[in-house]
């Protein structure tokens, strides 16, 4: 019994767990904007990923002021901040992959694309330009700027009809037209979102989009209500899927699927739209 109980001790003796082999979490960069409500932005990533069982590491690009309507007013991280977080965050902590969302200014491009360069891990950018409610968010000169830019470095881009059409305004509302721009200049896929398009059809489609390939379209249950934080969602359970190994197709299709079970079980947590359902069992 003296025997089995030293055993049992020196399991819990602390030079005993050094040697114990040392799992590192599987994680994503998340550089997004703060919603206090904690429909979209920093919190949505954070949740979606958790709920794949990834860690975020998040890092805030803007503040607002918004509820479940409407925002109300962004202030965007001062860039010089933005690079001191990332400079020591990244000096510790090497992630599998990148999920950016709403960005403040175009001037916090260059600190961000010079990360994404040494990085050389999947990103997936989700355009955030105008919020659900109608409140423009960024600056007349971001969008060409983020085409410039950032493009070249995105694995995925995920825009919904009017971000993309706001992107590519010389297309004239084309969204074949303005995908082969977005493609032309630099990213990888291109997930164009309908759920902003016409309410009156039952469905909605989103339309996939790579070089020298032709379009493939999903078909989803359009849902009754609207959501809030939905874009967030889906960019980021794809920035899980990619960190866990998938291929862009296998993670653009899981993120969708794994988004329309979190919109089907949205919440009220205000007067305004429903935030997805995100813990999903």
């Amino acid at each position: 019994m003296h025997l089995f109980d030293a055993l049992l001790s020196s399991l819990f003796r602390t030079d005993f767990l050094e040697y114990l082999p040392m799992t590192r979490a599987i994680t994503v960069l998340c550089l997004s904007g703060h919603d206090p409500g904690g429909g979209a932005g920093l919190q949505a990533d954070i949740e979606t990923l958790a709920a794949h069982g990834i860690h975020a590491l998040g890092v805030i690009t803007a503040l607002t002021v918004q509820d479940s309507r409407n925002v109300r007013r962004v202030i965007a991280t001062d860039p010089r901040l933005l690079d001191e977080q990332l400079d020591v965050l990244l000096a510790d902590m090497q992630p599998d992959a990148v999920k950016l969302g709403l960005l403040g200014s175009a001037a916090q491009l260059d600190v961000i694309v010079h990360r994404l360069v040494a990085l050389a891990v999947p990103v997936v950018c989700d355009p955030v330009l105008r919020a659900g409610g109608g409140a423009d968010l960024v600056a007349v000169d971001f969008p060409s700027a983020l085409r410039r830019q950032l493009l070249p470095q995105v694995t995925v881009l995920t825009p919904n009809a009017s971000e993309t059409r706001r992107l590519v305004p010389e297309a004239a509302g084309d969204l074949d037209a303005s995908a082969a721009a977005l493609l032309a200049d630099g990213c990888m896929r291109v997930l164009i979102t309908g759920g902003d398009e016409a309410e009156a059809s039952t469905s909605v489609i989103n339309r996939c989009y790579e070089h020298n390939a032709p379009p493939r379209t999903c078909e989803w249950p359009r849902l009754p209500e609207t959501f809030h934080g939905a874009g967030c969602t889906l960019a980021s359970a794809i920035a899980a899927r990619l960190a866990l190994g998938d291929t862009p197709d296998d993670a653009i299709d899981a993120g969708q699927r794994w988004t329309q079970r979190a919109l089907a079980r949205a919440v009220a947590v205000g007067g305004g739209r429903r935030i997805p359902g995100r813990f999903i069992e």
